[in-house]
């Protein structure tokens, strides 16, 4: 997330310090972190969220996100 700001904000993701915008909605920050939203699984403040909700899903300071890729394999 280029030219973060003193808005910014800290969430928690996998058990990192990640910092965060105002005003992100979760597919956006998934992109920020080089994620492609369709290959991941999200776990929100400790719930699976479902994907439908995901573009109305505004982070807020103290998130906790635990994120999964999901890999194929045979």
């Amino acid at each position: 997330m280029a030219d973060l700001t003193t808005d910014s904000f800290s969430i928690l993701v996998n058990g990192e310090s990640q910092p965060c915008l105002p005003s992100t909605v979760l597919p956006a920050f998934l992109e920020s972190l080089g994620l492609n939203p369709r290959l991941v699984a999200v776990e929100y403040n400790g719930e699976i969220l479902h994907r439908q909700l995901w573009d109305t899903t505004y982070l807020r300071p103290h998130d906790r996100l635990e994120i999964v890729t999901i890999v194929g394999g045979g």
